[in-house]
């Protein structure tokens, strides 16, 4: 289902700016982001490469802080918090699928799973991380590690990571970039399902026309800067 219109903002970016030194001297990523995110809401972040999708999105997870402006999560103004203090908002607030998984490598799929409810003291961490590989169709690779895994599984038990605490924010930065064509179509089915199942509000970069088109509304960044937002025309068979 599209966002309703007039749902609550879930992101909001308000000239959000980060600079960086360089031996070259300042390097400006992000140069002033207003952007507004509806809860519920799909939205595909394009642009080319070094235009600061990436960047945009370690802000909106609280992984970078910006040099200026202000970063609203959920009502909340990560820009403000401590390094803690968004350690302890992420467990339960965002999940986020990398383009390289980032799985723990000396842990099982369970136990990659339930990491982030196991810092937030979740007694049924264990139970809740076996239900989300259950719904990814990794129930039966509970016990094995990431190097048992293929790359798609792997994926899988990101995306089972991503959302097993039910996320009011997903996150995922080109989740199908390691993956072969028919893989990375099935992950793309599954993140859509899983992010309809949670009703989370998902942000996804992607270089992929179609798959932008399958999302609300597409934001295309160019040198640091937010151009004009684009509606997808595209059906949206994953709702």
């Amino acid at each position: 289902m599209s966002a309703d219109p007039i749902a609550q903002p879930l992101v909001e970016l308000t000239d959000v700016q980060l600079k960086l030194a360089s031996a070259a001297g300042e390097v400006n990523i992000l140069r002033g982001l207003d952007l507004v995110v509806a809860q519920g809401e799909t939205v595909a972040v394009v642009g080319p490469s070094g235009s600061g999708k990436s960047t945009m999105m370690m802000v909106m997870a609280g992984l970078e802080r910006p040099s200026a402006g202000r970063v609203r999560i959920a009502d909340h103004d990560i820009s403000t918090m401590s390094e803690d203090q968004l350690a302890l908002f992420r467990r339960t607030r965002v999940g986020i699928v990398f383009q390289s998984f980032h799985l723990i490598q000396t842990m099982t799929a369970l136990e990659n799973v339930a990491v982030p409810l196991e810092f937030a003291g979740r007694a049924d961490a264990f139970a809740r991380a076996k239900d989300s590989l259950d719904s990814v169709g990794l129930g039966h690779r509970l016990t094995h590690y990431p190097g048992q895994l293929s790359g798609g599984e792997q994926q899988r038990v990101a995306l089972a990571r991503a959302v097993v605490a039910e996320p009011d924010l997903l996150l995922a930065d080109e989740p199908t970039g390691n993956l072969d064509a028919d893989t990375g179509h099935q992950i793309i089915e599954l993140l859509f399902a899983l992010r309809a199942r949670h009703g989370s509000t998902l942000i996804l970069i992607t270089h992929d026309p179609e798959l932008a088109a399958r999302c609300d509304r597409t934001v295309r960044l160019l040198d640091g800067r937010i151009a004009a937002p684009e509606r997808a025309t595209a059906l949206r068979a994953a709702r």
